[in-house]
């Protein structure tokens, strides 16, 4: 497939193994007839999508899940760093349920998209989203980022072309920048980010087991009681990804200015932050973003983590929900 496309989607490899029989196959549609299916659009509920990637301008494949009608309102959801769309399976499934279309993407370098040495940057993240904008037609779309997914969803919704976005939620977010520096003299300082970037390199299987077990939801806390599977999920995402674009995307996360981004949004936002976030502290985050968009609600929670969206789903959903519908 010709690199030089943009937004070419591309179809998901069906692989036979051996031992399979001539009439089994021959029950067996073609790529090419699946293909058409999809093109055409859906026309009956055994229609099935099976398009899950796309190819960028620079050859990157993101891969995607899109759930849901085609002509409903799309959710797009933003993943925190080290994760994949994975992360947003209670949301997906919930949103789905209430009959929205929910789409999730696995950032460039993350997840099940391609191991990327390059372009590992808050720009090429909001170029790669226009592109799966284009691709998907979404329009008016609600997109909610959590954490390092929180500064790329602003960085794209300030980008983005007009009708694209709709609504803005930001869960545990970025925004409006992380680093300590003269201007932003709350920050934390650059020693804690390079001692993630040592620790990736020296070890990280062990430090994603260690960050998930501790801080991110909150587990290292006293009377904690930590979910030995939800600490395994997000092990198992993140050893998913390529090293190279996971030490990149430190900087990239810690290191970018939103508050241009935030103060040119229009659009409503929600703010959701957890008052115990050991990993994104709230008061050099949400409290500031709040003062810089023109039409935002913030919502904080007292001892929720930063990892809130999984350990406290109900009410995560319940409110994001209430926005949507407002």
């Amino acid at each position: 497939m010709s690199q030089d496309r943009p937004n070419t989607i591309t179809s998901r490899r069906i692989v036979l193994k051996g031992g399979v029989g001539a009439a089994t196959l021959a029950m067996l549609p073609s790529v090419a007839a699946a293909q058409a299916a999809a093109a055409a659009g859906p026309s009956s509920a055994k229609d099935i999508r099976i398009m899950d990637t796309i190819t960028t301008r620079d050859g990157v494949k993101i891969f995607f899940k899109d759930w849901g009608p085609r002509n409903a309102q799309p959710i797009v959801f933003h993943h925190g760093w080290p994760l994949s769309a994975d992360d947003w399976d209670n949301q997906m499934m919930f949103f789905l349920q209430k009959g929205y279309r929910v789409v999730a993407h696995d950032r460039r370098g993350h997840g099940r998209s391609t191991q990327t040495d390059g372009g590992n940057d808050m720009d090429t993240y909001a170029a790669d989203l226009i592109q799966l904008a284009a691709a998907l037609d979404l329009k008016n779309a609600i997109h909610v980022g959590h954490s390092t997914g929180g500064g790329e969803a602003t960085h794209y919704a300030a980008r983005a072309e007009k009708g694209r976005v709709g609504k803005l939620v930001l869960i545990g977010a970025v925004p409006p920048v992380m680093i300590k520096s003269a201007s932003n003299p709350g920050g934390l300082p650059i020693e804690v980010f390079d001692g993630f970037r040592a620790k990736l390199i020296e070890n990280r299987a062990q430090f994603y087991h260690d960050i998930a077990a501790g801080p991110f939801y909150s587990y290292n806390r006293e009377g904690a009681r930590p979910s030995p599977g939800v600490i395994d999920n997000w092990w198992r995402q993140g050893m998913m990804g390529a090293a190279k674009s996971h030490y990149d995307c430190i900087k990239a996360f810690s290191e970018t200015d939103f508050t241009d981004d935030l103060k040119s949004l229009a659009i409503p936002v929600l703010i959701l932050h957890g008052e115990d976030d050991q990993i994104v502290p709230i008061a050099d985050s949400a409290r500031l973003a709040i003062k810089l968009v023109r039409n935002g609600t913030l919502k904080t929670y007292p001892g929720f983590p930063h990892g809130m969206a999984t350990t406290h789903a109900d009410i995560i959903n319940a409110d994001m929900l209430a926005f949507f519908k407002a």
